[in-house]
Order: C-alpha cells, then sequence, then structure tokens
C-alpha cells in the first residue's frame, strides 16, 4: 500500500508546475500578496492567486490542485466563492519518510 500512495505522490510531484506549486504554497507569505479573504498561512492561498502567478487558467490550475490532493499533499477550503489551499505538511513529511524507507 505504501508503495501505491508513494507512486502517487512522486507522480503529482514529477509535473513542473505542480512541483513550482507545491514550493510557492509551503512559503507563501515572499510568494503571493495579501488577500482579501483568507489568510495565507492559516487558510491557504487562493487558486486565482496561484493562477496569475503561474501564469495558467483557473481551470488548468484547479486540475492541478486536484491532483495534488488525490495524492494527500495539499488540502482545501472554501470560503465565500474562493477555494484555498495549503500543504498538508504532516502528510508530506510522513510521503518523504515512506519514499526514503522504500529506496533503503
Amino acid at each position: 500500500m505504501k508503495n501505491k500512495s508513494s507512486l502517487k505522490i512522486l507522480s503529482a510531484l514529477a509535473n513542473e508546475n505542480r512541483l513550482q506549486i507545491m514550493q510557492w504554497i509551503a512559503d507563501p507569505l515572499p510568494h503571493f500578496p495579501p488577500q482579501s479573504d483568507g489568510d495565507l498561512v492559516d487558510d491557504g492561498v487562493c487558486v486565482g492567486s496561484i493562477a496569475t502567478k503561474i501564469g495558467l487558467s483557473q481551470p488548468t490550475v484547479t486540475k492541478h490542485m486536484g491532483i495534488l490532493a488525490d495524492a494527500g499533499l495539499v488540502t482545501h477550503k472554501k470560503l465565500k466563492n474562493w477555494v484555498f489551499y495549503k500543504p498538508d505538511h504532516t502528510a508530506v513529511n510522513q510521503s518523504l519518510a515512506n519514499i526514503s524507507e522504500l529506496l533503503k
């Protein structure tokens, strides 16, 4: 089961855009302007802000975020009409430990 989960995580991070997004949302304050709704750290980053920064359409970013969420790397929260994403640091750290264990 760990192999399948690790494969899903590695696959999610194998895309350059998704990897870049993960790097940005892991430390959002220097990468995104303040949001009118939602705190960058507590609530996460709005899909629209991610789309603007990376230069992709909002539907494309939503698809990328869905892949990251399906892999368990991010969580999401809906506030008003917006969806905010932030990394699930516990899951990311556990995933890295699992992958490290597999490669020993």
